[in-house]
């Protein structure tokens, strides 16, 4: 099994216990989950070490003992991670964890997404950008904002796994393609 397919299955699990719950657990449950994978994240080695077959379960699930209780996230979230450790899946937590934040996302009606420009925009313009695409999609937007000289000019938006890309650099591609086929 890929990982994406082993990231989908456990998130969309955990997301269900959470729902059965209420929205309470389900924030609760992402909060730990990010914490906890943001530790993996943040250590190659240990990843390493969750990913290793010498080391013995008993030995993985003590190491997660000890950063869970470092951690203190809530008994399900424990018992989770312990789970993952037993199906030797502990090491694709930062994945499981980034699907369930996409899952929660969906729950919430929040839409992420991530607006390029040649040049930083403005504080004031960031939030005026904001407000008129979140009135357009009808939704809660999260965006990030970045800045790459290498657009030349104009803006490449993505949103969701829609990109709109109206960059100059873009636009001098597509007439360098028509003139090649002579249009």
């Amino acid at each position: 099994m890929t990982a994406d397919i082993v990231a989908r299955r456990y998130a969309k699990a955990l997301f269900a216990i959470g729902q059965s719950r209420g929205e309470a657990e389900l924030e609760a449950y992402g909060k730990d989950l990010a914490a906890f994978a943001e530790v993996l994240t943040g250590d190659a080695e240990l990843l390493k070490l969750f990913r290793n077959p010498i080391f013995s379960v008993e030995e993985k699930k003590a190491i997660t003992g000890r950063l869970l209780d470092q951690l203190n996230p809530c008994q399900t979230i424990k018992n989770f991670c312990f789970l993952l450790a037993d199906k030797k899946r502990l090491a694709w937590l930062p994945e499981i964890e980034a699907y369930y934040s996409v899952l929660l996302d969906q729950a919430k009606g929040v839409v992420r997404g991530e607006l390029v420009t040649a040049v930083d925009l403005p504080q004031a313009r960031q939030e005026a950008v904001k407000k008129q695409l979140a009135a357009q999609l009808g939704k809660e937007l999260v965006l990030d904002f970045s800045a790459d000289a290498g657009i030349l000019g104009g803006v490449v938006l993505k949103v969701g796994d829609k990109v709109l890309d109206a960059s100059l650099r873009a636009q001098l591609n597509a007439m360098k393609e028509q003139i090649k086929r002579g249009e």
